[in-house]
């Protein structure tokens, strides 16, 4: 018989999730700014259902350096044609616009921050000076509302696929849209018929339309997926043809891991975290395990025509949480003979 003092005990004990370190924590509950809470972006302006992220950004030279301009910002945006989430962007768009730069360039790259939070701007994986790595409370102050900063440096010759997002309550800012691609172009590249980017993401959206940013903790799990801030069928499809030599650069952006699978013939790893792969080392592969942080160029050549999927094979991760057999997390390329 269970002593009566451990009975009441064992009735008083908090109720806990499956994962027991992982509290249940009613997320609608969380304050302004604080881990779960949404972007709160309502009354912000609405960008249009064929918006799209990634886009180039453009810069000017000063006096011998590149210029970029960032700002932070909120807006409603559609991930689906009927569904909406509140985000976080930079210059208005999710994923934030693609950077490009040489080696060797300087470049400046000024960060307005318009949103009623603090915020700052990591460059991952990139070789900077400490006091332009963006991690408030350690190389810099964060970047107040309504404040301007300026990062510089130099351009090291490092070819590859990097990032930038925030880092600043970065599970959530992040996951509200806060992070681009960071592109350091290679003057030896070989020619590609085509190059496109990848960028994952993950949503939560409640009953209510309410978006919130999804995490790997009981009652904050994704409920839709995405590439480049979009969800099939609203994700472009990638026009080739027969024997095309297809640059597909995968990022990492979102909080989850995801297997990334291509329909047709195999691709090959040519480069990981934004750095090349040996030809000696190169995997020939169908799927790429893609973790948070993580970069993967892969070459694919088509070999026959058709409409061949690219898609998270978590196969939830390819549907949008409506019953619809196709969604989230998947593209198509179609391939012409």
């Amino acid at each position: 018989m269970i002593p009566l003092a451990l009975a009441l005990a064992l009735l008083a004990a908090p109720a806990f999730a499956q994962h027991s370190h992982h509290p249940r924590t009613p997320v609608p509950k969380a304050a302004p700014h604080a881990h779960g809470a949404p972007a709160g972006a309502r009354n912000a302006p609405m960008a249009a259902p064929e918006a799209r992220g990634a886009q180039y950004l453009p810069s000017r030279m000063v006096d011998g350096v590149r210029e970029f301009e960032l700002s932070t910002g909120l807006v409603r945006w559609h991930i689906l044609p009927k569904v909406m989430v509140d985000a976080m962007a930079y210059n208005g768009q999710v994923p934030g616009p693609t950077i490009r730069a040489k080696p060797g360039e300087k470049v400046r790259i000024k960060v307005a921050n318009k949103l009623n939070e603090p915020t700052s701007v990591h460059w991952h994986g990139i070789d900077v000076p400490f006091d332009q790595d963006g991690v408030p409370g350690m190389s810099q102050k964060p970047i107040a509302p309504g404040a301007t900063h300026t990062y510089a440096f130099t351009i090291p010759d490092t070819p590859g696929t990097f990032m930038y997002h925030t880092h600043v309550h970065a599970d959530r800012q992040q996951a509200l849209g806060l992070y681009g691609a960071f592109i350091i172009e290679d003057p030896k590249a070989p020619a590609y018929a085509g190059e496109y980017l990848i960028q994952l993401g993950e949503w939560r959206v409640d009953a209510d339309g309410k978006a919130q940013p999804a995490m790997q903790m009981d009652g904050m799990l994704p409920t839709h997926f995405t590439f480049n801030g979009k969800a099939f069928p609203l994700i472009e499809t990638i026009k080739a043809k027969v024997g095309d030599r297809l640059l597909f650069r995968i990022l990492g952006t979102g909080q989850f891991i995801h297997p990334i699978h291509f329909h047709g013939p195999a691709f090959t790893i040519v480069a990981t975290d934004g750095h090349p792969v040996p030809e000696a080392a190169r995997l020939t592969k169908d799927t790429v395990l893609v973790g948070p942080g993580e970069r993967y160029d892969v070459v694919w050549t088509p070999t026959r025509p058709g409409q061949w999927m690219l898609h998270c094979h978590i196969n939830h991760h390819a549907t949008n949480h409506d019953g619809a057999d196709h969604g989230g997390m998947m593209l198509i390329i179609d391939v012409a003979g």
